[in-house]
């Protein structure tokens, strides 16, 4: 009997979608089956995870599973690859390659966050090996991603800040390509940056609007944050007359740019 519950459990866990049902005989016995019967009861049964093989790894954050999902990375970014007649950014065939390698005859889990998905109906998860290989955290590791933390979304956030603190240190990836040098404020082209950048100066002041609270960098540069994500961040009023480091990508704003920071991870004081 218990090895019929374990491979009930087996299926399930990998993916079967098939109710579990229990019944007792007359003798106290415990009965268990995929198939209803009669006085039996739907188990409520919580599954474990299931693995997949990869059918397809577009770059090096979104992939397809061997079930049609489109799984985006979540917590990094990697740089983009040439498509659309878009060129190709630095690095972006080398986290494609990585990636590749990396999950080639290999099974592969999912961990989803606060939102399963994202406005384009991708798969937003932590992937893991069978290995137990956290890729999400490896490329990071590897210089390969940047950190990219959108909350609500904030697992594994301490350990995907700590990695890429060590592959920057170490100049790994990304960290070590000029191309991702940060930019001073003073020195920010008037056609703006294409892609994840870095932009670098002192901030002078503090603004608020409704919906956001702006650091001002220059009259041709500001960074916001929604009011609904401060909790997250330490008290922005210590950062007027530091000198700090941004992360992410540019908008044009009221004749310049602005930068949306949605998690600390993105400002670097110096």
């Amino acid at each position: 009997m218990r090895r019929i519950v374990a491979l009930l459990l087996f299926s399930l866990a990998y993916g079967v979608n098939a109710d579990i049902y229990g019944w007792r005989d007359n003798a106290g016995s415990p009965h268990y089956s995929d198939r209803p019967q009669a006085a039996a009861k739907v188990l409520d049964i919580k599954p474990g995870y299931g693995f997949y093989t990869v059918k397809k790894v577009f770059d090096g954050d979104t992939l397809v599973l061997d079930d049609g999902r489109k799984v985006r990375l979540l917590g990094v970014n990697t740089p983009e690859i040439a498509h659309r007649n878009q060129p190709e950014q630095a690095g972006g065939e080398e986290a494609k390659r990585w990636l590749s390698d990396k999950l080639q005859n290999r099974k592969v889990r999912i961990e989803t966050d606060a939102e399963a998905a994202d406005k384009y109906g991708r798969t937003l998860a932590h992937v893991f090996t069978d290995r137990k290989e956290h890729i999400n955290l490896q490329l990071v590791e590897q210089g390969l991603a940047a950190v990219n933390i959108y909350p609500p979304n904030l697992l594994y956030a301490l350990k995907l800040v700590k990695a890429e603190q060590g592959a920057q240190k170490k100049r790994l990836g990304i960290w070590g390509r000029p191309e991702y040098d940060p930019i001073p404020v003073e020195r920010l082209p008037a056609s703006g940056h294409s892609g994840w950048t870095r932009i670098k100066g002192r901030i002078t002041e503090l603004r608020s609007s409704r919906k956001f609270v702006y650091l001002k960098f220059s009259e041709k540069f500001e960074a916001r944050i929604a009011k609904k994500e401060l909790p997250l961040f330490p008290d922005l009023s210590r950062f007027p007359g530091q000198y700090v480091e941004v992360r992410g990508w540019l908008n044009k704003y009221k004749g310049g740019y602005s930068m949306l920071i949605r998690h600390p991870s993105a400002i670097i004081a110096e």
